[in-house]
């Protein structure tokens, strides 16, 4: 055991054991899914403006939401059942002539996905002050989910293509857009398009990494507290001063080669750069 005389343990030596209770990743997948002609939906005003459109292009797109459900896979006991669906926030250039001036649209689209995932198994109730001890309206107290949490991370999708195309199916891809989505372009979306109506048909490309965690109580080493060592630094410098340290763009200047050329690694300018 360390020598904790006067509650100091010597450097890089464990001063005490605790026990946490903190989120442990039971089961992980991470995949990529090209998404391809996502039927997107838009305002009225934007739909007048697709039945007339010549040309369209994807400009960027977004996630907006991942809507998930939790559920245990009956005949394997320990593993969940998650239900993904995803919304997505996308922008086009619109064409409505062969040499006019585009017009910037945004749109939804969804994308449901299905991965069943470990986490394990726990028959306990949790009861805590964050959970509420009011009671309903039954009378019963209320209990935390024993359910393991499911979290989804993602980066912005990458756009690859957009074409206008006519429904051939009025029901294809349709479901209920929440209100919190439809307001990231300010209104309810038509749905209730019939077939040979124009529309719009993206195709994205989306990273993703799925975790199931569940609340466990782990022991731990801990070797001190995390007491800061950096000082925080007031902005009060000039103005010019404070340009004056920022490092000179080489690269925006002189793209750097890829550094798997033949010739040798390649390089980026910024790392050889030296101020005088």
């Amino acid at each position: 055991m360390a020598d904790l005389r006067n509650g100091c343990a010597p450097c890089g030596e464990i001063k005490e054991a605790v026990c946490i209770d903190a989120g442990r990743v039971y089961d992980s997948c991470c995949d990529r899914d090209c998404l391809e002609d996502l039927r997107c939906f838009f305002l009225p005003e934007t739909q007048s403006l697709i039945d007339n459109a010549v040309s369209v292009r994807l400009r960027s797109a977004e996630v907006l939401n991942v809507f998930i459900d939790v559920e245990p896979v009956n005949f394997n006991k320990g593993f969940y059942s998650c239900d993904l669906t995803f919304f997505f926030l996308l922008s086009f250039d619109l064409y409505t002539s062969a040499r006019g001036c585009p017009k910037v649209i945004n749109g939804i689209a969804s994308f449901n996905k299905k991965v069943i995932l470990f986490g394990s198994d726990g028959c306990v109730k949790t009861f805590s002050n964050l959970i509420g001890n009011d009671c309903d309206r039954d009378g019963h107290s209320k209990i935390g989910n024993n359910m393991p949490k499911c979290v989804v991370s993602t980066v912005d999708p990458v756009p690859l293509s957009a074409r206008i195309g006519e429904i051939r199916d009025c029901y294809e891809s349709v479901c209920c857009v929440p209100d919190c989505v439809c307001e990231a372009i300010g209104g309810n979306v038509v749905s209730n398009l019939q077939n040979g109506t124009p529309t719009i048909y993206a195709t994205i490309g989306l990273f993703s990494v799925i975790q199931l965690i569940r609340n466990v109580q782990m022991l731990i080493p801990v070797y001190d507290f995390c007491v800061p060592e950096k000082q925080c630094k007031n902005s009060t410098d000039h103005p010019c001063d404070t340009f004056s340290k920022i490092q000179f763009p080489v690269d925006d200047f002189f793209p750097p080669r890829p550094c798997n050329i033949e010739n040798g690694p390649a390089c980026s300018c910024s790392e050889e750069f030296t101020e005088e």
